[in-house]
Order: structure tokens, then C-alpha cells, then sequence
């Protein structure tokens, strides 16, 4: 009975992003110890945190902030923009249609920022923006959290986690 009450999807989501022009990398895989995803009860799938991986595999490095040895908010805004994409990426090779998302209910991102950057929302827009372009609303919009931090693993510029629920089976 639930279900009659939800609207009906009309964009297929992969044909949304062949007309978006958007091309996704290859699914990442771990690179340490981990799993790339957990699957929990009631339909949510943890995804862990991704890397600013391009399509050529190259990743995006260094700080965002003021310093001199910080990058710009668009360098930033790039970097989690390719983080959000290799999310999408993880979320169609492990679901196999990406109209399988119900909602992507949350996003965590960590800005590689200097000490006086304070734009860390900005950054993380980056992801923000294209899980919508992708999804649309209501799926896309989701809760979000954006720290700073002094460093990240291999230097890259963000690190980016999501949540995401899952349609019923």
C-alpha cells in the first residue's frame, strides 16, 4: 500500500546522465582494509569514503584554503565533484541500475583545507550539485556535513561518504 502512494520514476537514471553529458569513471576499489560498501538492514547501504579519482585515474591533491600553499574553492569544488561521481560509479556497480536508489539520505564530506579556510560547505558542493544533477528531486536531496581537516591520506583534496537507501526488493 506504501508503495502506490510514492510518485512513479519517469527519467531512467542512466539516460539522464548520457544527456547530462556526464561520463562516470570506473567504480574505485579500496584502497586499504576495508569494504567499499555495507549493506544494513531496512534497505541502506553505507558507502565508504571516496576518493577525488578522474576518469584517466588521476587523483586531485592538496589543500583548499588561503595560504599560500592552498588550492581554491573551484579547485575544492572540482575535486568533490569527481568524489561525488565515483560514488554514483560505486552505487551502479553495486545496485546495477541506479533507479534502485530510493534516496540518497546523506553525505559526509572532509575538505584537506589550511588551518584559516573556512568554506568547507562551499567544497562540498561540488558533490552536492551533481548527485542532484543526477538524481533530480526528491532522490538526490539529502542531509549533508562538510569538516576540515589538516590532511588526508595520499594528499588528496576531499574525502566523501554517503548514504544511501535502497528501493525494495
Amino acid at each position: 500500500a506504501r508503495r502506490a502512494l510514492l510518485p512513479k520514476r519517469l527519467i531512467h537514471i542512466e539516460k539522464r546522465i548520457e544527456e547530462l553529458g556526464i561520463t562516470l569513471p570506473p567504480a574505485p576499489s579500496p584502497k586499504a582494509n576495508y569494504n567499499i560498501i555495507c549493506h544494513a538492514s531496512g534497505n541502506m547501504m553505507y558507502i565508504s569514503g571516496h576518493l577525488p579519482l578522474k576518469a584517466d585515474g588521476s587523483l586531485i591533491v592538496g589543500r583548499i584554503g588561503p595560504d599560500s600553499d592552498g588550492n581554491t574553492i573551484e579547485h575544492g569544488y572540482e575535486a568533490a565533484r569527481h568524489a561525488g561521481l565515483n560514488l554514483v560509479s560505486t552505487m551502479k556497480e553495486q545496485l546495477g541500475d541506479l533507479d534502485k536508489v530510493e534516496q540518497v539520505v546523506k553525505v559526509f564530506g572532509i575538505v584537506n583545507s589550511t588551518e584559516d579556510f573556512k568554506s568547507q560547505h562551499l567544497v562540498m558542493d561540488g558533490c552536492s550539485d551533481v548527485i542532484m544533477e543526477i538524481f533530480g528531486k526528491p532522490v538526490g536531496y539529502h542531509a549533508r556535513s562538510a569538516i576540515g581537516t589538516n590532511t588526508l591520506p595520499l594528499d588528496m583534496s576531499v574525502e566523501i561518504e554517503a548514504i544511501v537507501q535502497v528501493k525494495p526488493k
